[in-house]
């Protein structure tokens, strides 16, 4: 029975970010991650595309996590996106004035949000990655609108300045693909890169 008990505990699963969103994403896909903050500085790395450059800081959340001694053993999750505009990626604005002119040259057009998600075995160093791209239509709210957004505090933290869950859900016309994507983390990329390593994602449910 001991055996029994020791084969049905999941694997640990370590989100390698500050994210609450992406947490709440694993959490109601039936997951128990625990959080491990990376620490890296995002405004160090640079890469050719957005898309490459999501995936590099991905790559470096989850490398920093995974070399921790509290994470030995775990699978680490490591995400980062940008919204691509116009050939730039676009994190999360400086500052408020930042936010605002991000959202006066947003509204009207689409952008492509780009999550990079990079998954570690630490058991045995096995390392897989991948980006996932969403294209997000931006509405055209108008100017008090986007200057009651950027009073809310909401886009100086997400990348983009928008998030899908939140205040600017209004503002936002739709999507072509995966909608956890813009939120943080796409679950079925997640459930692909797992089954890379060899892990189903139902074994992972708590």
């Amino acid at each position: 029975m001991a055996g029994m008990t020791e084969h049905a505990r999941p694997r640990r699963l370590v989100l390698a970010s500050q994210s609450p969103a992406r947490l709440a994403l694993l959490r109601q896909a039936g997951l128990a991650p625990e959080v491990i903050v990376s620490g890296v500085d995002e405004d160090a790395l640079s890469a050719a595309t957005p898309g490459e450059l999501a995936r590099i800081l991905a790559e470096a959340k989850a490398a920093a996590v995974a070399a921790r001694p509290e994470a030995h053993g775990a699978l680490v999750i490591g995400c980062d996106s940008v919204l691509e505009l116009d050939g730039r990626a676009l994190g999360k604005p400086a500052d408020a004035e930042d936010a605002t002119a991000r959202w006066k040259s947003m509204r009207g057009r689409s952008g492509v949000l780009q999550t990079g998600h990079c998954l570690i075995d630490t058991a045995d160093g096995r390392q897989v990655s991948a980006t996932a791209s969403t294209t997000v239509r931006f509405g055209e709210p108008t100017d008090a609108e986007i200057t009651a957004y950027v009073e809310s505090g909401e886009p100086l933290f997400v990348a983009g300045a928008f998030t899908l869950d939140g205040r600017s859900a209004p503002f936002i016309d739709g999507i072509d693909g995966d909608p956890g994507n813009v939120i943080g983390l796409s679950l079925p990329l997640l459930r692909r890169l797992l089954a890379d390593l060899g892990v189903a994602i139902t074994d992972l449910w708590t």
